[in-house]
């Protein structure tokens, strides 16, 4: 109704031929690439299983459901065992407290199970601080959030203030890696070294600003890096725009990007530079 007005949307969780007919551009995570990547970031630190942790409404979103189904081919290529597990949903009656309680009791099981060589996913943010604070704990890897921040869950799995650290990233991540290190889970925990909330949050805007401006093209991927660079100073980017796994078709104004995963106490494990092989962008 007002082509005069740019529309941008940013970590939409409308399925994507929803969003994709109701903004000029809209950015998700790289739900497709890091279905891989993080299976693979988990190979190559030696993990032997990868243990994937939701419920039943977002397994009905889209773009988990088809990252779960990447992560578990990958798995199955890279000689890794995949397990599904289920917790509450936070949003159930047993609400908030009720969903940590169990990730909190369940985790000592789960590595009993799986042994320490498992690294452990979830799919809510609610469920991400207990499962780090049990597996500081009792071992297991942590790759990195399904949206991922220095800031998701580890302040209150470790027990540090960071208010003094408010908005710098850099002394942030500073801070969690060191009590990450002191605990002893070094080469064990990762993120994305920025919150990829607070620089969606600030690389679309500046992204609006710069195409308002006429030094940038709305859909030019990377005009659009550009502009998320400038808030993430020593971390690469990566993407590519999403494509159908129905039909084949990629769309013009959808992209999928993501960061490069820092393990904490070890570092960038240059992800963003990685090619992720064709076959993973057309499994359901």
């Amino acid at each position: 109704r007002r082509p005069d007005i740019i529309t941008i949307a940013g970590e939409a969780h409308e399925d994507p031929n929803v969003i994709q007919t109701s903004a000029d551009l809209a950015v998700n995570n790289d739900f497709v690439a890091r279905g891989y990547l993080i299976i693979r970031t988990a190979h190559e630190l030696g993990c032997d299983t990868f243990v994937h942790i939701s419920f039943p409404r977002h397994m009905s979103y889209e773009t988990m459901s088809r990252r779960v189904a990447i992560m578990r081919a990958t798995c199955e290529e890279l000689g890794m065992k995949f397990v599904l597990e289920t917790a509450p949903d936070p949003t159930s009656d047993v609400g908030v407290a009720g969903a940590q309680q169990y990730i909190l009791e369940k985790v000592p099981a789960w590595i009993e199970s799986y042994g320490k060589n498992a690294a452990f996913f979830c799919t809510n943010d609610a469920h991400t601080e207990p499962l780090l604070k049990q597996l500081l704990a009792y071992g297991g890897y942590f790759i990195e959030a399904d949206l991922p921040s220095p800031l998701m869950g580890y302040p209150g799995a470790l027990g540090i203030d960071l208010s003094a650290e408010a908005g710098n990233f850099s002394a942030i991540l500073k801070k969690v890696e060191a009590s990450v290190v002191a605990k002893g889970g070094a080469g064990r925990f990762g993120t994305w070294a920025y919150s990829y909330g607070y620089t969606t949050t600030a690389g679309l805007g500046q992204h609006a600003i710069n195409v308002l401006k006429g030094e940038s093209e709305l859909l030019k991927l990377s005009d659009l890096m550009k502009a998320y660079g400038k808030y993430t100073a020593g971390a690469k980017w990566n993407g590519s725009f999403y494509t159908d796994v129905n039909t084949g078709v990629r769309a013009r104004n959808h992209v999928l990007i993501y960061q490069d995963t820092y393990m904490m106490g070890k570092g960038y494990m240059g992800n963003a530079d990685l090619v992720v092989p064709e076959k993973y962008f057309s499994i359901k």
